[in-house]
Formats: C-alpha cells, structure tokens, sequence
C-alpha cells in the first residue's frame, strides 16, 4: 500500500527529534558525571571565607546552603528576617546551623560604641548648672544665656585661715574681707576685728516679721554702725524683708533710709528675703514673678535716695525662686553658699561663704565673706 506524501514527512520529522532528544540526555549525563567527580572540591570552596576589599568578612558553613536551597524546605515570613542575623562586631552569631560572623579592619566602615559621641552630660557639658533642695533632692537647670555670667578664676581663690582672699595675676590680694552682724552677735569690739583683718562689715538695720508683718530695727543697729564707723572699717547694711506687696518693699527701703540719717555708708544695702518652709511665712505663697518685682521696687528705691545696692540670696533662691533676667542686669548679687568654690554661674560682687566662723573680737561665730569689688572705690 502506497504512503502519501504528509506521511512521509511526519515520519521523517519524528526520526530527526528522537535524535534530538538523544543528544540532550547524552549531554545532561556528561555534566553530572562532571558534577560528581568534582563534588569534593565544591565543598571546600563553598565552606571557604571570602574578603571584600579588607571591610567586611563573611563566612557561611555548609549547612546554610543546604538549609535555604533544599527542595523540601518550606520558608516563613520569620525566616527571612534578616536583620536578627547580623551580630555585634567582632561576634559571632549562630542560628540553627548557620554560622555568620562580621569584622570591620578600615576605620573607615565603622567605630566602636566607646568612641561614639556620648548623650549630653549636664555634668560636663558647661550649660547646667546643679541645685540641692533643703530636702537633699538635685536638680540640673539650663544656664541662662540671657544673664551675664560670673569670669572668675577660681584657682587664684586662696582660704589663709578661715580668710578667702582672690589674687590678680601677679599674686596681689585684690578682694575684700568682711562680716555680717546683727544682734546675734552680741557686744563686738571692732578694734580687734579691724587688726583681725576685717575691711567691711555688714550690719543688719532690721527686719519684717514672718507672720506679723511688722517692722522693727535691730536692738544693736546703731551701736553696732557708729562704733564700726569709727574703727574705720567699710560699713554696709542690710534688711530681712518679707514684704508682700510692692507698697510694702518701699516701706521697708523708706526705713533703712531714715535710719541711715547721720552715717556715711561705704559698702551697700543688702534686701535679703529669707525664706522658711512655714505655713505661716508671709512670702511663702507669693510667685517668682511676684518676689521679683518686689525686690526691685524695694532696691530701686534706695538707689533713688543715693546708696549703692546689692540682691542677697542662695543659688536654690536666686535661680529658682526669682526671674533674674529682670533684675540681675540692674543690681550686683550677695551670694549666698557655704562650698569649697562658688558653683553659681551668674555675676556677684560678693559671697557669704562661712557661716559659723571665729574671729577675734566676736564671742561667737560670723558669718564671712569675700567682696570682689571695693564698692568704697564705686
């Protein structure tokens, strides 16, 4: 039986692709036998680490590629977080079998953590400036850049037995010793306190009850002036206030005022507002804002009378508890602060320093203090 044509075709072309197909087999068989026989030598390198330009290193152990290219492997979201299986550097990490380790030699790629830029330190960083409360708590406060701040240098500060004396550069005692007193003090003998080394005294002229709100003077304000006067020594005064009101604060200075009548000042009039922690303390709830126009009013006034001025007070009080930005620009600071070396960052003219000292020509214990200024000169 005779075959048409198409068949004769179809027949030819089935013959040429089992051919075909032959061959693929045949080379399919070659490459695995190439495969195997060189099988050992894949391992070793595929378990070898390899560097990239002397940065990072970064070796996988056999089980890795096994583990991710196994055909029976079933992969979660989980798995391919990545990010868990980096190490610190220098460390190695191990996650099933996988082991992955990472060290860096070029500077350049990264730093230590101890050579990092640390977090600001209030301590060290010289914008703060530390409090202590009465109760022992602390508290670290921004320092204004508003207020003019205190240029002293501390290490020509000098304490010659109990007498705290600052040095120019050429090693002259350029700062003035003093006392502050008041009835406390009892009979003083100023002849003795002047050869003591004594330049200036502080006396105080009265003061404001905490609770009455009534104003009295000093039982020894003036035996105290006159005869400090009269041994020549710098004389100063002072008022404990615990005015309330702005009115009150001028009613105080108009005090000392009248009873600085017939005595010649050399140093300033000191407004201290004390402060208890006490219910019945008249200033106890007045607000910063309040304090502050308060002791303006009451300095303003006894400038205005011709006498020069000076704002007492602690580092808690002065920074916590009034709004120096709007005072300390017009008056000079009496610091407050028994302490090796002033901590208060702000200009003063004047530091309270020790309050329980001895000198002679007192019975009990003084309070010193340094002046930075001759306000005899001023």
């Amino acid at each position: 039986m005779k075959l048409d044509d198409d068949y004769d075709e179809l027949s030819r072309g089935k013959y040429f692709t089992t051919a075909v197909a032959s061959g693929v087999v045949i080379m399919i068989a070659v490459l695995l036998l190439v495969l195997i026989a060189n099988a050992d030598k894949l391992k070793k390198n595929s378990s070898a680490s390899h560097s990239v330009s002397g940065e990072v290193t970064v070796s996988f152990s056999e089980s890795a590629y096994s583990d991710v290219f196994h055909t029976s492997s079933s992969l979660t979201p989980a798995d391919l977080d990545f990010f868990e299986m980096y190490p610190k550097d220098g460390e190695t990490s191990t996650t099933d079998s996988t082991s992955f380790s990472v060290s860096t030699t070029d500077s350049s790629y990264a730093q230590p953590i101890d050579e990092l830029p640390a977090d600001d330190d209030p301590a060290t960083d010289g914008n703060h400036t530390l409090l202590t409360y009465a109760d022992g708590t602390e508290e670290w406060v921004e320092i204004s850049e508003y207020i003019k701040r205190n240029n002293y240098d501390y290490t020509r500060l000098i304490n010659e037995d109990g007498i705290m004396e600052y040095l120019d550069e050429n090693g002259k005692i350029v700062s003035y010793f003093g006392v502050d007193v008041s009835k406390d003090q009892d009979y003083i003998n100023y002849i003795k306190l002047q050869k003591a080394g004594v330049d200036f005294v502080m006396i105080r002229v009265g003061a404001r009850g905490y609770s009455s709100g009534d104003l009295t003077i000093d039982d020894y304000y003036k035996d105290n002036i006159k005869r400090a006067t009269d041994a020549g020594l710098d004389v100063g005064v002072y008022f404990l206030s615990q005015a309330i009101t702005e009115k009150e604060a001028e009613e105080e200075a108009q005090l000392v005022i009248d009873s600085l009548r017939g005595y010649k000042l050399t140093y300033p009039v000191g407004y201290v507002m004390t402060y208890r922690d006490d219910a019945n303390s008249r200033v106890e709830t007045l607000t910063r804002n309040e304090k502050t126009m308060i002791a303006r009013a009451f300095l303003k006034k006894i400038e205005e009378a011709g006498y020069k001025t000076v704002l007492y007070g602690s580092k808690v009080w002065l920074i916590k508890y009034l709004e120096l930005s709007k005072i300390v620009s017009d008056f000079d600071v009496w610091y407050a602060s028994e302490e090796d070396l002033p901590t208060y960052p702000y200009r003063f003219t004047m530091w309270q320093y020790n309050n329980s000292g001895t000198i002679d020509g007192i019975k009990g214990t003084v309070s010193f203090n340094v002046s930075f200024v001759d306000y005899s000169l001023k």
